[in-house]
């Protein structure tokens, strides 16, 4: 029967009405039998010891592996996060965080931010997943969303077979279906295999029961223990450090702040070696030290707090870590000392604190004019691995906006403080303010258009920029790696290695992998912007406008960083090689290609003897920084017999086409024919592309033939693709079969002989190997993995 439009529109109101109708009989339905839901019906904390010990021994620890593996940070399904009480009894939303088409910015909808106490989330559009009306057993579970989708899985568990059929949908951009309790039978019968965990195997029979009595029982959940002393003595300590009344204080701690508002701070004084320690959010509080915190619900740090006198205070994190937020931050005695030498001791002077107009504060070259670059610089230095792995596990959880303008592997180099600090450099960035200006200041709600006088500004400043640089290293002064920071001899953040994984990213300290096609070489002005447009500045509820110019802008802060490298190089070298990088290029990067934007054309101070200066630089640069380079993901740490690490090597040098047929990010576990301790392993895909200046259709710039792996010792990543498990004597077996791939029926029989697919029947038990490993040998930066972007395969 064909439909017109209008029969079919007719159709779709038709069937809304039924699903409505439908949603309010049930409801009826349930006041009848169970009462009318209110908040005030759920069951009390659970203040008793004895049922805090049995939920923190036998509850929490299945809903942190069974649950918050795929429910936790803007992502999770639903808005469901499990990763807390207070997420568990905030509920579920049917509408999506990630909205890149939405005309108007969305309301903020933050755990521990925006709103607390479930009657606020109810106000806000959050649904119950545990039951509010009657408290009964049967009620608490025919009445529970949550005790529902469990009992779903055991009445349909996995259909059989390796890959799930069609019905199954594991696309992030997947229409959800987030039923009220009142549309869950509809939604059982139209979806039976959704139970819970979905596309995963159900839970155990003891995991099941133990869920489901204590849903029966009314799902208590305990209320956070106090503090030991001796954290709240160092929280008290550098709290009364932060909130000192002097303007000069004040600017730093602000500063201080909107640089550490996505990180978990600790002690690490007080970190027991094999725990995990007490985790803190920096947060803006209306209360000073000694009150209870009243945090500033504002959409970002710089925003105006609505107070005459902001606090900045420590936040206990009690929710559990997951890797792909956990920006762990130790504070220790040195970092204080460097604090105080750098915005306390230093010698100079705030007259006015900057006021938070959008045009000011969306800018630290004009909010933080009176603090010297140098301390400025030198505070993202000291630990450049968290700036930078704030874009990529900050605001937006999985970074989409930023990942695709980013090659997939590329190294990352700082400028030496001493030179950013210089006088005529600092002199320079004050003259740039209004040119560097960024998107933020058009806040969450902008209009795409907005977009082409920050172009402008942005070649305006390059333009100077270039002058700027032509004028100063002239009369024999060239760049060379003593330009490059050292991290000081000692610290391991002066190099890192950035991952990206189509959709999320990963960075880590150190120069990993094959020498890449691309590096950046970072400056203060850089390093800065980088921060304010993808952390501080990049809201993740704001509106298609602010979206397209955070991801448009940073078009330009990666050529730029791209650049200062390429400065390195012989002119003649520096222009065939972005033409290199820029293969295919759209008529947008016509002029910085061409020159006009970007004319630096002294020549390097650097003596090349080979026809590969690009491959000469890289070796001088590794050389100059081989002091701090870390040892944490080298295959050297294996305990492997040597002709093992040296078979496993060889899956680090797989490229090309069959490259292209593996997972971006798959994790190995590795068991030595002595018996030890499994060993584990990452294998990550690096996909070429002739450029990544493209807004869409990425696959377009896609050049598999190009595609290399990268193995490293360990786990890196928080999103695995796939996981492989192999026995030492099979390792020569797995690599042969890696090396062969050439289809994706090569790529099925790997997995049928060493993969642990989703749908396997002892995924769980291997998925509590790799996790608590991982926090066993890294309790301070683990964190448990997420399985959003698991593969059917």
């Amino acid at each position: 029967m064909h439909l017109t439009a209008t029969s079919r529109k007719t159709l779709v109101i038709i069937l809304l009405l039924v699903c409505v109708g439908c949603a309010a009989l049930a409801s009826r339905q349930l006041d009848a039998q169970y009462g009318k839901a209110a908040v005030t019906n759920r069951a009390a904390t659970a203040s008793d010891d004895l049922l805090s010990d049995h939920y923190n021994k036998h509850i929490k620890p299945v809903i942190d592996a069974r649950c918050v593996v795929c429910h936790a940070c803007y992502d999770s399904p639903c808005q469901l996060n499990m990763a807390s009480a207070d997420g568990i009894e905030r509920g579920a939303h049917k509408e999506k965080v990630y909205d890149g088409a939405r005309l108007l910015a969305a309301t903020p909808n933050r755990l521990f931010t925006d709103a607390f106490g479930t009657a606020a989330w109810r106000e806000r559009g959050f649904f119950p997943v545990l039951n509010e009306r009657q408290q009964s057993p049967q009620a608490n579970t025919q009445a529970s969303v949550l005790a529902r989708t469990l009992l779903l899985k055991q009445q349909h568990p996995l259909p059989p077979g390796d890959i799930l059929p069609k019905p199954f949908d594991f696309s992030l951009d997947r229409n959800q279906s987030c039923p009220t309790i009142e549309e869950f039978d509809h939604y059982a019968q139209s979806q039976p295999y959704a139970g819970m965990p979905y596309g995963l195997p159900g839970l155990s029979s003891a995991e099941h029961d133990a869920l489901l009595d204590w849903l029966k029982r009314g799902a208590a959940m305990p209320q956070a223990s106090a503090l030991p002393d001796a954290e709240l003595a160092e929280v008290a300590r550098l709290e009364q450090w932060l909130n000192a009344d002097n303007l000069k204080m004040q600017l730093s701690a602000r500063y201080i702040y909107e640089h550490l508002f996505t990180s978990q701070l600790y002690f690490s004084a007080l970190h027991a070696k094999h725990q995990p320690p007490q985790f803190y959010n920096l947060v803006r509080s209306k209360t000073p030290p000694g009150q209870p915190v009243e945090v500033i619900a504002s959409r970002r740090p710089f925003d105006d707090p609505g107070v005459s006198r902001v606090y900045y205070r420590l936040q206990p994190i009690h929710a559990t870590i997951v890797n792909k937020t956990h920006q762990p931050y130790d504070i220790n005695a040195d970092l204080l000392a460097k604090w105080q030498q750098w915005f306390v001791e230093a010698d100079y002077q705030v007259s006015k604190l900057p006021g938070y107009q959008p045009e000011v504060a969306a800018n630290p070259l004009t909010a933080f004019v009176q603090l010297p670059v140098n301390a400025r610089y030198r505070f993202m230095l000291e630990r450049a691995e968290n700036t930078i792995m704030g874009y990529i596990k900050g605001p937006v959880c999985r970074g989409q906006v930023a990942l695709n303008v980013i090659n997939d592997h590329f190294w990352v180099y700082f400028v030496a403080p001493e030179l950013a600090g210089a006088a005529e450099v600092e002199a320079f960035y004050l003259s740039q303010q209004d040119n560097l200006r960024l998107p933020a200041e058009k806040e969450s709600t902008a209009r795409a258009l907005s977009w082409v006088a920050f172009a402008k500004r942005q070649g305006n400043y390059l333009r100077a920029r270039s002058d700027f640089m032509n004028n100063a290293l002239k009369d024999g002064q060239h760049l060379t790696t003593d330009g490059i920071w050292n991290g000081n001899g000692n610290n391991h953040n002066a190099s890192l290695t950035v991952f990206r994984h189509f959709d999320n990213a990963t960075v880590v300290k150190g120069l990993q992998g094959q020498p890449p096609k691309t590096a950046w070489v970072i400056d203060y002005a850089l390093l800065e912007r980088i921060h304010y447009l993808l952390v501080a500045g990049f809201d993740v509820y704001g509106n298609y406008g602010h979206q397209l110019m955070t991801r448009l802008y940073m078009d330009f802060l990666r050529m730029e960083g791209e650049s200062n490298f390429l400065a390195l190089l012989p002119p003649d070298v520096r222009r065939r090689e972005f033409n290199d990088w820029y293969q295919k290029s759209g008529p947008e990067l016509t002029k910085f290609i061409e020159g006009d934007i970007n004319p630096f054309h002294q020549p390097s101070g650097i003596s090349y003897n080979t026809d590969n200066p690009k491959a000469e630089l890289y070796q001088l640069l590794q050389q100059h920084l081989a002091d701090v380079q870390p040892q944490r993901y080298q295959l050297h740490n294996s305990k492997l017999a040597a002709n093992s690490k040296a078979l496993l090597a060889q899956l680090g040098k797989i490229s090309g086409h069959g490259a292209a047929i593996l997972p971006e990010l798959t994790m190995i576990m590795l068991e030595p024919e002595n018996g030890a301790t499994p060993e584990l392993f990452t294998l990550i895909r690096n996909s070429a592309h002739y450029n990544v200046n493209s807004l869409f259709a990425e696959e377009h710039n896609r050049n598999p033939a190009q595609d290399n792996m990268t193995l490293v010792y360990g786990l890196l990543g928080s999103y695995p693709n796939a996981f492989w498990r192999v026995k030492e004597a099979d390792l020569a077996k797995l690599v042969a079969q890696a090396q062969q791939i050439s289809s994706e029926q090569d790529y099925a029989r790997l997995l049928d002989n060493f993969g642990v697919r989703r749908s396997a029947a002892d995924f769980w038990a291997f998925s509590d190997k790799v996790n608590q490993q991982f926090m066993r040998q890294h309790p301070v930066d683990s964190g448990w993995l997420d399985y959003n972007r698991l593969e059917n395969r």
